[in-house]
């Protein structure tokens, strides 16, 4: 009987030794400046440092532009809404449109737009004691840190790209 074998065991890479102790300094970064900055949500921070740092720099760029005009949008219009309408699923299924089509007018990706969907769904369905647009601020600040710290240790630290022949 044929055995499956969901590990691979073989010699550890260097190179993905390297990816991941990057991956730990730049989340740890991230995670010590938003709390430096005070900001009550640190922890996106780091949650947005580790998407970043999964792609080359070349993709983290375009991933990072996406990330961060989505949550600009859904951020602005999250903020909009919550402090005219309570979470309401109606105002929220109609914020997701207009969003969206906000993503198109401005012909960003759907990465764009489904960072626009988290941020408009964090900041507007999520009961809290602050008003909307701080927590809307807080949310952008924290997701640009992320992007900033991960970004630059993408760019410090590149990984070594195969020899071509």
């Amino acid at each position: 009987m044929a055995q499956i074998s969901l590990w691979k065991w073989s010699r550890p890479d260097r190179k993905e030794f390297k990816h991941v102790a990057l991956t730990a300094v730049a989340s740890v970064a991230s995670l010590l400046i938003a709390r430096l900055c005070r900001l009550p949500e640190s922890y996106w921070a780091p949650i947005t440092t580790i998407v970043i740092m999964q792609s080359t720099l070349g993709a983290a760029w375009t991933i990072s532009k996406q990330r961060l005009a989505g949550t600009a949008i859904g951020a602005a219009l999250g903020a909009l809404l919550a402090g005219h309408f309570g979470p309401n699923a109606l105002i929220f299924g109609l914020g997701m449109f207009v969003s969206g089509a906000i993503c198109a007018l401005l012909r960003l990706e759907r990465n764009a737009y489904r960072y626009t969907g988290i941020t408009l769904a964090i900041i507007f369905l999520v009961e809290r004691t602050q008003a909307a647009w701080i927590i809307a601020v807080h949310r952008f600040i924290e997701i640009a840190i992320g992007i900033a710290v991960g970004l630059a240790l993408t760019a410090l630290f590149p990984e070594d790209q195969p020899a071509t022949a």
